[in-house]
């Protein structure tokens, strides 16, 4: 059974999305791209993807949504499925596993919000000064994992139960979750022991 990003992604072609979105397209398929300053049009529409020749900005409808509405991407699929009717029912847990989907759901939750807190505080505090400043490993990996890991997050906040289940057994499996856990753990340590040290010196 389709999901409600699979749903949106077969029924809304991006053309038929940018129209309804208020992108004026020529005949070529080619709009001025709304993400930068865009004299010329330079943002081209495919059935399935956009992409800008002037910015890089690129995608599938669900991003195109999101980044015009400023949207989370489940957001964003769910304001296409309700633009352009588009129907996604919703597939219940096995039956029996509700319980343990309950307690595997509250814990990924937690474990990614936690995340997703380090993650926001790595990227402001190790931001490059200068552009000749060789990027911190904290802050490169805040910039690489912060999208999926606030999307991952969107999804088990307010998806359709078949989503939450497909993205719970997907962070459950092969220890996933332990791993993760335990390096944030291991992380929060060492950031407390730095602060420590700093507040010691002063």
């Amino acid at each position: 059974m389709a999901n409600i990003f699979d749903a949106v992604r077969e029924a809304v072609p991006v053309p038929l999305a940018a129209v309804r979105y208020g992108l004026q397209a020529n005949r070529t398929g080619m709009v001025r791209c709304p993400f930068h300053d865009d004299h010329n049009p330079s943002l081209k529409l495919n059935e399935d993807y956009f992409h800008c020749f002037g910015c890089g900005a690129g995608g599938d409808v669900v991003s195109l949504t999101a980044r015009l509405f400023n949207l989370r991407p489940y957001e964003a699929a769910s304001k296409l499925a309700v633009d352009f009717g588009v129907d996604v029912p919703a597939t219940a847990p096995p039956d029996g596993s509700l319980n343990r989907f309950r307690t595997d759901l509250l814990r990924c939750q937690q474990v990614l919000d936690e995340y997703l807190n380090l993650l926001i505080r790595w990227q402001r505090k190790y931001a490059p000064r200068s552009p000749d400043e060789e990027p911190d490993d904290r802050y490169v990996e805040a910039c690489q994992m912060l999208e999926p890991m606030d999307y991952m997050a969107s999804v088990l906040a307010a998806g359709t139960l078949e989503q939450r289940i497909r993205t719970v057994e997907r962070l459950m499996a092969d220890g996933k979750m332990d791993q993760l856990e335990e390096r944030l753990t291991r992380l929060t340590q060492e950031e407390n022991a730095s602060e420590y040290l700093i507040m010691e010196e002063y």
